[in-house]
């Protein structure tokens, strides 16, 4: 098992490496006519931040010898991944839709995985200046005014000072139970679970929210249920679950309940739903 000072070796890359690829993003995303839009295999959109973000993240966290799983190198063959102890997960840029919209609604996903579970997790919003880091049985925890930076070289030291723990003081007394949507990802069976969940709670509010900032906003407790169902990978899911589970929430397969699972051969996900720690849905 990773100890408390590995731990705090590989925070800072974690970290930077996401800061980094921010400021990759949000110089091709101030540049509208650079976009270089194209489609993948699966027939979803990659552009050129995606391309930058995920070469940045390769290069600064290649020092650290521990093997990357990425969304733009999804091609890698199973039995090269099958039994890697430890590797990095990532999402280079998450909600490239919401990137080519311009609403702002993107962000980089990396997680640490042991043996399959991830034990430190980040989501950069950088748009927004927000970090947010989790670390398995450590608690998780809001980093603001983090300003996208290709050369940020935070310390250990300087990651966990005034950081703001999960869920926020304040927040997960609503009225109204939220229920967040994916903004650009919704199916028949999505307004069908919706429909179920007013049977019982007539006066839900639906918030629609682009990429992993719906984990995001479970953590700090401004939603307090998701619903996805429609296909996800592995990289869209994994820090963002940690992030909301050491905020007290929770992440479970529908219809059945169970765990999400990791470096499967097939890194396609489950439906899901997500609820906040305050959750009564």
């Amino acid at each position: 098992m990773i100890n408390d000072k590995v731990r705090m070796y590989l925070l800072p890359p974690l970290f930077n490496a996401a800061v980094r690829a921010g400021a990759s993003i949000m110089r091709v995303y101030k540049n509208l006519d650079d976009y270089d839009i194209s489609l993948k295999d699966d027939k979803t959109p990659i552009t050129l931040a995606d391309r930058v973000a995920h070469k940045t993240i390769r290069e600064y966290l290649g020092p650290t010898r521990i093997p990357i799983l990425s969304e733009e190198g999804r091609k890698m063959r199973y039995e090269e991944r099958r039994n890697w102890e430890l590797y990095w997960l990532v999402d280079p840029l998450d909600g490239t839709v919401e990137f080519i919209k311009g609403n702002n609604e993107f962000t980089v996903n990396i997680a640490l995985m042991e043996n399959n579970v991830c034990m430190g997790a980040v989501i950069y919003v950088p748009y927004f200046e927000k970090m947010y880091i989790a670390g398995r049985d450590s608690g998780s925890y809001l980093k603001e005014h983090i300003a996208p930076d290709a050369a940020a070289e935070y310390t250990y030291d300087e990651i966990v000072r005034n950081w703001t723990p999960l869920p926020l003081a304040g927040e997960g007394r609503h009225d109204h139970p939220r229920v967040a949507l994916s903004r650009s990802h919704q199916t028949p069976e999505t307004r069908e679970h919706v429909a179920r969940l007013r049977e019982r709670h007539p006066d839900l509010e639906i918030v629609e929210q682009g990429s992993s900032y719906k984990f995001c906003l479970l953590a700090e407790g401004r939603v307090d249920y998701y619903v996805r169902t429609t296909h996800t990978y592995e990289w869209d899911t994994a820090a963002g679950e940690l992030i909301l589970a050491e905020a007290g929430g929770s992440t479970r397969t529908l219809p059945d309940g169970r765990e999400l699972l990791y470096n499967e051969e097939d890194l396609r996900n489950p439906w899901f739903v997500c609820r906040s720690k305050f959750s009564k849905i």
